[in-house]
């Protein structure tokens, strides 16, 4: 018995991996949004926990290692559950992505899950597990595996050859844009201004609204600072700032969409950086640089 249920918790273990992987950009900002580590670095976080996952379920499943896979299994619940009980002191209840988007927990309801699990780890103590000849050079390769598949199906953002500035803003035509209307009354000639052009049903863009706006409150550079610049209707952009889960900064809807489409040559989101009305730095959700953000504000 106890080793059929060593087994369903590996799997569990599995699948939680599984539908982290799937909604890896997510994931990706909800470890970035303790600010426990930069943006860059959330990037390998949110990786690593997912190979110790995969890791310690292949492991249940397998039946071998069994102490070292007990115990590194109870810490990874224990270290899961000061972060909730941390999260729920600074008063969040956001999904906790312990299944990615795909079931739902708040902090609560994710405590009392980890204490079910590790109620269940408690039965499974004296099972016995076995060993081989080259365990240790089997578990090796597992690990290894585990991690080169992680980094294929899922490499990081910046340690990818895109990671670079975009070049899909129409310059020109944006600066054309910039002095017409609805723009040239927005004060976007005067100083350091973020704009972030954006489709209000694109589930990029709000990603990128949701990185920006931990990166603004992080670093505390003025919300009247971000514009953004939305193709939609009023409805379709309270959907999209509660779905964001973003700060509700100033915007205006475009109205002239082909006109839009041309200046950012169809290509959502377009984030742009300007000063005194001329484009310093252009980003997509991709390439979102965290340094150079927070530099273009703290120098005056």
């Amino acid at each position: 018995m106890s080793k059929i249920l060593k087994i369903l918790l590996g799997i569990l273990f599995i699948v939680s991996a599984i539908l982290k992987i799937a909604d890896m950009d997510k994931f990706e900002i909800y470890i970035y949004s303790y600010h426990f580590f930069s943006l860059n670095i959330s990037f390998l976080v949110a990786r690593a926990a997912i190979i110790a996952e995969l890791v310690l379920g292949i492991g249940l499943v397998s039946n071998c290692f069994h102490k070292l896979m007990w115990w590194g299994s109870v810490l990874m619940l224990l270290v899961y559950t000061g972060l909730l009980a941390y999260a729920l002191a600074l008063g969040r209840t956001d999904n906790c992505h312990c299944f990615g988007d795909y079931l739902q927990f708040n902090p609560w309801q994710s405590i009392i899950k980890n204490g079910v699990l590790l109620g269940l780890f408690a039965l499974v103590y004296k099972a016995k597990g076995w060993r081989f000849k080259h365990d240790w050079l089997a578990l090796a390769g597992v690990v290894v595996a585990c991690c080169v598949a992680v980094f294929i199906v899922s490499p990081p953002d910046n340690y990818t050859p895109s990671y670079n500035d975009n070049h899909d803003l129409q310059v020109e035509l944006f600066n054309e844009a910039l002095q017409d209307p609805p723009l040239n009354s927005l004060g976007l000639q005067e100083g350091k201004k973020v704009v972030g052009i954006f489709s209000t049903g694109c589930e990029y863009c709000k990603l990128t609204a949701q990185k920006l706006s931990l990166m603004q409150s992080y670093y505390g550079f003025p919300e009247d600072d971000v514009l953004y610049i939305f193709m939609g209707t009023e409805e379709g952009v309270e959907q999209f700032f509660s779905t964001s889960e973003s700060t509700r900064y100033p915007y205006v809807i475009y109205d002239d969409v082909k006109r839009l489409l041309k200046v950012n040559n169809g290509i959502f989101p377009i984030l742009v950086m300007l000063e005194d009305g001329h484009l310093v730095h252009e980003y997509g959700l991709r390439n979102m640089k965290e340094e150079d953000i927070k530099l273009f504000f703290q120098e005056k």
